[in-house]
């Protein structure tokens, strides 16, 4: 932990580590502003409020499915630092028009920016894991890893909880600052240049996609990871688009407590991202991803008992911060996110360094793109099956079970890769 820690004061580390956050506080502040003004402002209605999310989440992973192969061949063909600098300058222009969409309260310019940063988060998303083997020693691989994760969810703590107290014209505001911020932290990244033999850029988005995933999926290792990951981060999108629904609906809860429950989330992944490093002592393994997401589908159960027992406020009212938490029943719900969070965390930060260890340092940004190209894929598999489970009849407490049930096949993936690799 004070090996990785110590990380932190490098600047081969340091700068990539202060983007990488400024820029998921940004993205997260932006977003659950967005998804908050929308809940609890616009629609009256648990299904209009579950399809406004999914379409969100959806404009926002569009970008990965398409443009990943691209903006991985990109990074392993060019200074990786020199495309920060430039997808940073493109973040600034991003949040003038989400600034100008959240001042007007005009849904297509705040869905325009969303798109935009997908298209923004495509390319620097490579380039955040890969760039880590090419400045850190192999020891310090995984520590990195997981401090790039846990930085990026406690930066997905700090904008969704502002998100939730703040108000448009102050969001506004700050989403502008924070991408000036992160175009001077980018600058100071230290050169990445290309590693290994000069490799031809297909520009043809979908034959690139195709050839990318079809070149790395054949490592066995590297598809189980892959596939693990995937169908994680489908659980995590279902997840995502009903707790704001949920906390209104089931917890008649405020959107200051819809920002509350995503920080306590996040405060649960960053510590099972930091962890689960101090229990692997730095080795790369999968041995706890089974039992990680197989408690983590325990701690879903858990909050769906919750739900199912939760005594509302009366008709017409929300439960404000402070009498959510004097709530008999609160204390319950933060155990079941934390638990659930921390399970999580465990579960997916070992799989990220499976990518960038399997492969050499030349190849690393194509296959963190290969895997976005997946994952996206599965995201959106997850946005259209909650969009249909929901449009069928199936309640928001109801997709907790839906849920905990996909865990046992993540649990499943993570077995066959500890199985292959350990």
């Amino acid at each position: 932990m004070q090996a990785s820690l110590g990380l932190l004061g490098k600047r081969r580390f340091l700068p990539i580590f202060v983007t990488q956050f400024l820029g998921a506080f940004n993205d997260n502040l932006f977003k659950t502003a967005m998804v908050l003004f929308a809940t609890y402002t616009i629609y009256d209605d648990p299904r209009m409020e579950s399809n406004f999310n999914a379409l969100a989440t959806g404009l926002f992973i569009l970008p990965f499915f398409l443009l990943s192969a691209l903006s991985g061949q990109l990074a392993d063909a060019t200074d990786k630092a020199r495309i920060v600098r430039i997808v940073k300058a493109a973040e600034i222009a991003i949040m003038a028009v989400g600034a100008g969409g959240l001042l007007l309260q005009n849904i297509p310019l705040m869905l325009a920016a969303v798109l935009a940063m997908g298209v923004h988060s495509t390319f620097f998303g490579p380039i955040k894991y890969a760039i880590l083997p090419q400045h850190l020693k192999d020891d310090e691989v995984l520590g990195g890893t997981g401090l790039v994760e846990a930085g990026t969810y406690l930066a997905i703590l700090a904008g969704t909880i502002a998100a939730g107290w703040i108000n448009a014209e102050a969001t506004a505001i700050a989403v502008i600052c924070v991408a000036l911020l992160g175009y001077f932290s980018g600058r100071q990244i230290p050169p990445a240049p290309p590693v290994g033999d000069p490799i031809q850029i297909d520009h043809n988005v979908l034959r690139s996609s195709w050839r990318l995933i079809s070149v790395t999926m054949h490592i066995p290792r590297l598809f189980l990871a892959i596939c693990a990951i995937s169908f994680f981060w489908m659980i995590g999108s279902i997840l995502i688009i009903i707790f704001p629904p949920l906390v209104k609906n089931v917890f008649t809860a405020s959107k200051e407590v819809a920002s509350l429950f995503l920080a306590i989330f996040s405060i649960g992944v960053a510590v099972g991202s930091v962890l689960i490093n101090r229990l692997l002592q730095g080795k790369v393994s999968a041995k706890y991803a089974p039992a990680s997401v197989i408690l983590m589908a325990g701690f879903i159960l858990y909050l769906y008992a919750v739900a199912r027992n939760w005594t509302g406020a009366p008709e017409g009212q929300f439960y404000s911060v402070w009498t959510f938490i004097d709530h008999s029943g609160a204390w319950q719900v933060v155990i079941a996110l934390l638990g659930i969070a921390i399970s999580g965390g465990m579960f997916v930060v070992p799989l990220y360094a499976f990518l960038t260890t399997t492969v050499s340092k030349s190849e690393t940004a194509r296959t963190v793109a290969a895997n976005n190209v997946v994952n996206s894929g599965a995201m959106t598999v997850g946005a259209l099956a909650i969009l249909s489970a929901t449009g069928a009849g199936l309640s928001i407490t109801g997709a907790l079970l839906l849920v905990a049930a996909m865990c046992l096949v993540s649990a499943w993936l993570a077995w066959k890769l500890h199985c292959a690799c350990d």
